[in-house]
């Protein structure tokens, strides 16, 4: 579910282990590509698709009717008004996956937690695939480590066989909640090594900012989600370093346009992709005046995308409080 760059990558991985899946695109102009020529034109028009393993269509309910487990790559922003006309119904019996990096913005909720309160989908019935993952690398069959959490293990185990295939290898992980906040929180400091580098920080630098954001999201992510984890872990990390460090990064894009000059609404224009980072510095704000965990960097950035403030006093007053 979902057209974009993301849902293009995990298309590639399925057609690789499966002989049909189903694929729902909002937009008529990708639904044609596909048919057509067997790639996305929007999105990663380099991918080459197997077209005839694909049944790609624009109708949500269709979809849905058709699978037993269903991927989900919709921006958390977007994901509310695409399953605005689906009812609660339409997903009995089914499996969910979310591949969404994300928080749903109008009720501050993780996207397991969404779909549980509102479809009524049982958590062991819930999953989420992350890790240090570009698409564009998945889409060249590059080698990528994938992590699928579910709290039903054997769930998580029954998706990793789902995506696991030559050029994508699988761990599970029954932290759903903690992967999921850990993949909304690397986006925002991957925002931040971005505006650092726009301001001219050099690598120096960047490595202390991520390093003191590691420590911040293992202190968040043991009051949002208690649970035993290994912050070092690939899922953790792994996805914090290659978001904030990947010309791939497109949260990193978006911050380094901040930095440089760029206002907000400038850089969304011209980037005319979704940097989650965006929408996600503003989510664990709110969500952290719950937890009054203490995120320097976290409300640096929120500060200067929300409150407009400047890039350079923000970042001047994070200078003595690394560590």
């Amino acid at each position: 579910m979902g057209g974009g760059s993301w849902a293009t990558a995990i298309v590639k991985i399925l057609t690789s282990t499966h002989n049909k899946i189903y694929w729902w695109v909002r937009e008529t102009e990708i639904k044609e590509g596909v048919e057509n020529d067997g790639y996305n034109p929007l999105y990663l028009s380099f991918c080459e698709l197997e077209k005839q393993k694909i049944s790609v269509s624009n109708d949500i309910h269709q979809v849905i009717s058709e699978a037993d487990i269903i991927f989900f790559v919709i921006p958390a922003a977007f994901l509310e008004i695409s399953l605005q006309d689906v009812n609660k119904e339409e997903f009995k019996n089914k499996k969910i996956v979310s591949a969404i990096k994300g928080i749903v913005p109008s009720s501050n909720e993780i996207v397991s937690d969404y779909f549980h309160r509102v479809f009524d989908i049982p958590f062991d019935s819930l999953g989420v695939i992350s890790g240090p993952s570009h698409a564009e690398e998945i889409a060249s069959e590059r080698l990528t480590y994938l992590t699928c959490a579910s709290e039903d293990t054997t769930f998580a185990e029954e998706i990793a066989k789902v995506i696991g295939c030559k050029f994508v290898k699988t761990v599970t992980s029954n932290d759903i909640a903690g992967i999921e906040y850990g993949a909304v929180m690397k986006n925002i400091y991957a925002l931040a090594a971005g505006i650092a580098k726009g301001m001219n920080y050099g690598d120096n630098f960047v490595a202390v900012l991520i390093s003191n954001a590691i420590q911040e999201t293992e202190r968040f992510l043991d009051a949002a989600a208690p649970k035993q984890r290994n912050i070092e872990h690939l899922v953790y990390l792994g996805d914090l370093l290659v978001t904030a460090y990947s010309q791939h990064s497109r949260n990193r894009t978006f911050g380094q346009m901040i930095g440089q000059g760029y206002s907000v609404k400038s850089a969304q224009l011209e980037m005319k992709m979704i940097a989650e980072g965006f929408y996600s510095a503003q989510c664990i704000h709110k969500t952290n005046q719950q937890y009054g965990v203490t995120l320097p960097i976290a409300e640096a950035v929120y500060n200067i995308l929300y409150e407009k403030k400047s890039p350079k006093k923000e970042f001047s007053r994070l200078l003595d409080k690394f560590c």
